[in-house]
């Protein structure tokens, strides 16, 4: 996500956004992480070492992505087009089933690779409070996935340009330097996204291109700009429904795209890509340079602990071979996924799914040959499960629209919230006096990643125990998490604070149930605040006077319902479900 508009206007209003640009941004659920307890004591994190993901040499994981485009070229597609064709890279910084790539190459000539380093993501601020756009340590994670994209592209015949500035500003330029008749790109859903669409597309309209010499100058049509749907597991086009008639409830959408539509195999891709252009690039100053986290004005001091996910689509592909095939934990997946500690509770697969390394239909083919070679069972499902949850929300920001950014959310609840800044520092710092919590949020900014039950407690925490304004908390975790996707993001925490498109969605997470359920023995917790290693395991968790003041009671706590003074929201008690 950009920018979000400034307006009230309803989810299907044209585009007319105001920017909230913040140039000196402030120092200082069901949600989408894939997140999965390996019960193998090899998958637990070492004290004072950050664990790699994947955790493959760089020999292993190259071989592993070389076997997957390998399986994924086909020798007899054939080339029909002509000239030059731009891809503009945006989240689908992958090679394998890009389908904006492939097009591009069979409607072309030669193809000219493009990323476009914007400020208003990478400089910028969030929209309400002013957090940083995109934090230290997912920048480093997008700057390895785009040494991995230039990487692989040029194993395919091509190169990746690379510019720092406005994509509307960038991409007409270089359309007109190359003689460009197409640019390229994936379809976004959200706010920002779709008014950089409209900015490059009327760009381009001022492009004039003349073929021939000076005798004969010939007069061309503008570069258009050609938006392809490809950040799904099920094509938008292949719904039993339009968007804007999209079930208000997953379990009917889930039930609908299962019975009446298909994933698509992934698209083919030619043995050569290539060639670049072979003019007009000297006149653009070259292919340009990848960005350094000091070049964007960032740093990031390497933590010890946790894990360490690597940017890139060979990582991606590692990944999946790692979790799927060499250490056979798909078949587990679904007794696993609540965990919070280690590398292998989980598949991982958020970052790379967030920034395009990844493509959801490949991971859905490998579970299809998984289950083919192995085994099928409710893990292997239960992946696919999730993908189509990380579906429904994309969809649901093309039928929202802005309401997924507002106060009230998609059905306008009217809620009274508190933006108490100690308050929030405190979660945001972890330092709230309840170890689940506070060891979450340590997680985050050391990290990156969350685990999905993580996020569920912190987010039920912040917005009913605290009474917080919700907004906040999605913009801390658009600042943190290497797994940032607006859609995800945005719809998580709308569901999370009961504001969200199904009013069903509103529950209450008990800080002392999940920790007894998810953290028994305080081993998560005690990772992340070494403090209370020396307590006895029971005691981790409830450390009372060993450990921080709690900041605020509990709204509920072992059934018993506390006052909140600063969390009067306006709905019956019984519409909050605990868990």
């Amino acid at each position: 996500m950009l920018l979000h508009f400034l307006s009230s206007s309803s989810a299907s209003s044209p585009l007319c956004p105001r920017f909230l640009l913040h140039p000196n941004p402030p120092a200082s659920l069901r949600f989408l992480a894939m997140s999965a307890a390996a019960s193998s004591s090899s998958s637990r994190p070492v004290r004072g070492a950050a664990v790699p993901v994947p955790s493959l040499s760089a020999d292993e994981t190259g071989a592993v992505a070389d076997e997957a485009f390998q399986r994924h070229t086909s020798p007899s597609l054939r080339r029909g087009g002509a000239g030059v064709a731009v891809v503009w890279f945006r989240n689908d910084l992958r090679v394998l089933d890009n389908e904006a790539l492939v097009r591009a190459w069979a409607a072309s000539e030669a193809v000219l690779p493009v990323f476009c380093v914007d400020p208003r993501v990478f400089e910028g601020s969030t929209h309400y409070f002013g957090f940083p756009k995109t934090g230290a340590l997912r920048a480093q994670f997008l700057i390895e996935c785009l040494g991995d994209l230039k990487h692989n592209l040029k194993k395919k015949g091509l190169d990746l340009l690379v510019r720092h500035g406005k994509p509307e500003e960038i991409l007409p330029s270089i359309a007109k330097a190359v003689s460009a008749h197409t640019v390229y790109a994936h379809k976004e859903t959200c706010s920002e996204e779709l008014f950089v669409e409209c900015l490059v597309r009327q760009g381009l309209e001022q492009v004039q291109i003349t073929q021939g010499g000076t005798s004969g100058q010939k007069k061309s049509p503008n570069p258009r700009l050609q938006l392809i749907w490809g950040a799904t597991m099920y094509h938008i086009d292949d719904l039993p429904f339009t968007v804007n008639n999209l079930p208000d409830v997953y379990t009917q959408f889930r039930k609908a795209v299962e019975s009446k539509s298909s994933v698509r195999n992934c698209s083919k891709l030619p043995p050569s890509l290539g060639p670049p252009p072979s003019s007009g690039l000297d006149e653009i100053g070259g292919w340009g340079a990848i960005p350094t986290l000091e070049s964007l004005g960032l740093s990031v001091t390497k933590s010890e602990k946790g894990m360490h996910s690597k940017g890139g689509e060979n990582a991606a592909l590692g990944r999946i071979h790692e979790y799927f095939w060499k250490k056979d934990q798909l078949k587990v997946y679904k007794e696993t996924r609540n965990g919070m500690l280690g590398p292998d509770y989980s598949t991982k697969f958020s970052p790379w799914l967030a920034s395009g390394s990844l493509s959801p239909r490949y991971i859905c083919e490998e579970v299809k040959r998984y289950e083919k070679q192995r085994v099928a069972n409710d893990s292997t499902y239960w992946v696919l499960f999730e993908l189509i949850w990380r579906d429904y929300f994309r969809f649901l920001s093309a039928k929202y629209g802005n309401s997924i950014f507002h106060l009230g959310g998609p059905r306008k609840v009217v809620s009274k919230w508190s933006q108490d800044q100690a308050l929030f520092e405190s979660w945001r710092d972890g330092r709230t006096g309840y170890p689940l919590i506070d060891a979450n949020m340590r997680e985050l900014s050391a990290t990156g990643f969350m685990s999905n039950r993580g996020r569920q407690i912190v987010c039920s925490f912040l917005v009913r125990d605290m009474g917080i304004d919700w907004r906040m908390g999605a913009e801390w975790f658009e600042t943190c998490l290497l797994d940032y996707d607006p859609a995800s993001n945005y719809g998580n925490w709308t569901y999370g604070a009961g504001v969200g498109n199904d009013p069903r969605e509103d529950r209450y997470f008990s800080i002392p149930k999940q920790a007894k359920m998810y953290d028994p023995e305080g081993e998560y917790v005690s990772y992340w605040l070494p403090e209370l290693r020396s307590l006895a395991k029971e005691r981790r968790n409830f450390p009372g006077a060993s450990y921080i003041r709690q900041i605020v009671p509990l709204k509920f706590d072992g059934g018993n319902q506390k006052k909140d003074q600063q969390f009067n929201r306006q709905r019956r008690p019984n519409m909050c479900r605990r868990r």
